[in-house]
């Protein structure tokens, strides 16, 4: 297995997305953001929230069975090795970055739209419609999903978060550090918000903990 406190945290880029970045996925496998073949580009997709593993099997399984190899690249569940520090001990844990999606690098055409929503829990390409083709991922917006940290970050749970519902806030750290966003729910349960950042156009909604995010 990869070692995540090897991994790099910036990469470079070119005209086809050729970051050298490695992530890892849910299983603990190698990820390769450099595409696999000129025509393939990274794209998101809406699943259901809690299956994304299995929906990602259920996909590859069928890319092989139906012969569709040479339009699949690789379907990526963005997770994240964190530190959490709970009655002044540090438990490290993994977690999903973006409930609900995953990241797909495939050349999309007719075969691969139908096999994808064809697959039990798949909803959409984020982005697409019945008559309208989802734009792919921009260079920075793969970069920031595939990057890897590399000391894994200790927080302090905090009861209370500082922000309601409706504020806007900037994201201080993690792949969307940097951006603008709103929060759209408190999670209290987990210590954890909901906010509505942006990826090709479109609104995306990213589960992070309270201290990840700060009040513009």
């Amino acid at each position: 297995m990869t070692d995540p406190d090897s991994l790099p945290d910036s990469v470079e880029t070119g005209d086809q997305a050729e970051a050298l970045v490695h992530s890892l996925d849910a299983e603990g496998s190698a990820i390769s953001a450099t595409p696999s073949s000129p025509n393939f580009r990274w794209y998101v997709v809406k699943v259901t929230a809690g299956r994304e593993d299995t929906i990602r099997e259920s996909i590859e399984r069928r890319v092989r069975i139906e012969g569709l190899d040479s339009f699949f690249g690789q379907i990526y569940v963005p997770v994240e090795q964190y530190t959490e520090r709970r009655n002044n001990k540090n438990v490290t844990k993994r977690r999903k970055l973006y409930p609900g999606y995953v990241m797909a690098e495939v050349e999309f055409n007719d075969q691969m739209l139908y096999l994808f929503r064809e697959t039990s829990g798949v909803g959409d390409f984020v982005g697409g419609g019945v008559n309208r083709v989802p734009q792919p991922m921009e260079v920075e917006e793969v970069r920031r999903m595939l990057r890897a940290k590399g000391e894994p970050v200790v927080t302090t749970v905090s009861s209370k978060p500082k922000f309601d519902v409706g504020d806007q806030v900037k994201v201080k750290d993690g792949p969307f550090s940097g951006m603008d966003g709103e929060v759209k729910e408190i999670l209290e349960a987990v210590n954890r918000v909901k906010v509505e950042v942006t990826i090709i156009g479109r609104a995306l909604p990213v589960e992070l903990e309270y201290w990840q995010v700060e009040l513009i």
